[in-house]
């Protein structure tokens, strides 16, 4: 009699890899790329005004904060992978709303949007930290990267070209990525991750680890890279596009200039390489130093707009280059068993850059142009280039462990007396 053999696939959940992660970081991007360089020129067109823009940016980025520090708390009741399948539906959902127009539904999708895509970091960061090894983490983040640039390259510039034909349709594409990441999610079963030890009491609130963060300045400094980055990526895709159009030079700019910018993903490789044959240090210093400069640049020569335009967008390279390697010393330096705790907390960049930089241009815009608003982004960007010298110049090479050390120590002399 015949049996029929279960697939292995069915059998025994796949292995969690690099390559997984970096599938499901595609797929991702592939969502958030499309609506990347819509959501701030609907914004614009709903609102009329940069200022108030700015503002509903603000009370957003404030709701998000919130969800980001709650999920360690809402995972004491809900298990991680539904916290992350929940994200998704969540991202789908806001696409939707974001199809139907209008003022409130813009704010609405906004709102969902950036509260959904806070949550699916936090896991996927604690999913990262859980199953990739920390000599990995390099290399994962270059393939995270890798995977990504398709989805934000072809996004921004699909999704205002999708935008002119019919307006609800980069927010239908952007549903539909939102369920295939889902979908890949529960296909790969990731659970709720490792358990490191059993909890002998349930989690404290989220808040409570706040003092625990402040006591390891290498991770307080590895955030504030993670924070002032993603403030020069909102001045660039919020304020650039907004810049264009008040200059007369189209509303298809903004899209196209940041799929210029994010085809630089795929350079992450060689970004990699090159950053393992200096430092992560070099990496994250340069990165901060030529951003920081080219953003002020922009902003001295905002009465010739296509200087502008062109100072950013050689800025956008350097801001790649972070992307690689500033989130690092923040990942390398967290204790297995502060992992999803640490992970909200990191999560929290996006969340308190995306409240810093609407709420810098909001009070920026009360007294200056639009342009005033890449200058205090450079300035800050220039200010961490300086923070980073104090990070170790030998971060995130691999060490030799203490046994082999010790058998370096005894053979060297015993060699040199044969000799």
């Amino acid at each position: 009699m015949h049996q029929r053999r279960i697939p292995e696939w069915l059998r025994h959940a796949p292995a969690p890899s690099v390559r997984g992660f970096a599938m499901l970081a595609g797929t991702e991007a592939m969502a958030r790329g499309i609506l990347i360089s819509v959501m701030p020129l609907e914004m614009y067109r709903a609102l009329r005004d940069a200022a108030l823009v700015s503002e509903v940016y603000f009370m957003v980025g404030l709701l998000s904060l919130i969800t980001g520090l709650m999920v360690p708390f809402v995972s004491r009741f809900m298990p991680r992978r539904w916290i992350y399948v929940s994200g998704c539906a969540m991202f789908a959902g806001g696409a939707t709303l974001g199809a139907q127009g209008g003022a409130l539904g813009m704010i609405g999708a906004l709102a969902l949007i950036t509260a959904a895509t806070v949550t699916i970091f936090v896991c996927f960061n604690t999913y990262v930290l859980d199953y990739i090894a920390k000599t990995e983490l390099g290399r994962c983040e270059t393939s995270r990267m890798f995977y990504s640039a398709l989805g934000w390259t072809m996004g921004p510039w699909l999704g205002v070209t999708l935008l002119g034909i019919w307006r609800p349709l980069p927010f239908i594409m952007a549903a539909a990525a939102a369920l295939t990441m889902m979908g890949l999610f529960l296909y790969m079963r990731l659970g709720n991750g490792r358990l490191i030890t059993r909890a002998r009491r349930p989690a404290p609130n989220p808040l409570a680890w706040l003092p625990r963060f402040f006591a390891q300045p290498r991770l307080v400094a590895g955030w504030v890279f993670a924070v002032i980055r993603s403030c020069g990526w909102w001045a660039y895709v919020v304020y650039l596009p907004i810049f264009a159009v008040e200059q007369g030079l189209g509303e298809d700019l903004g899209g196209m200039l940041l799929s210029v910018s994010n085809g630089m993903l795929f350079l992450t490789p060689l970004m990699l390489r090159w950053m393992q044959r200096h430092s992560i240090r070099h990496a994250v210093r340069a990165g901060f130093l030529m951003s920081g400069l080219l953003f002020v640049f922009g902003a001295v020569l905002s009465g010739l707009p296509w200087l502008t335009i062109a100072s950013l967008g050689c800025a956008s390279v350097f801001l790649v280059l972070l992307d690689v390697s500033a989130g690092l010393p923040f990942l390398m330096a967290v204790k297995p068993s502060e992992r999803t705790e640490m992970s909200a907390i990191y999560a929290s960049f996006r969340d308190v850059s995306g409240i810093l930089t609407p709420g810098a241009a909001w009070l920026v815009l009360l007294v200056a142009p639009l342009a005033g608003v890449f200058a205090v982004s450079g300035i800050g960007l220039v200010g961490c280039w300086h923070l980073a010298r104090r990070l170790h110049p030998r971060l995130g090479a691999v060490r030799v462990p203490m046994e082999a050390k010790a058998a370096l120590n005894i053979s060297l002399p015993l060699t040199r007396k044969t000799g």
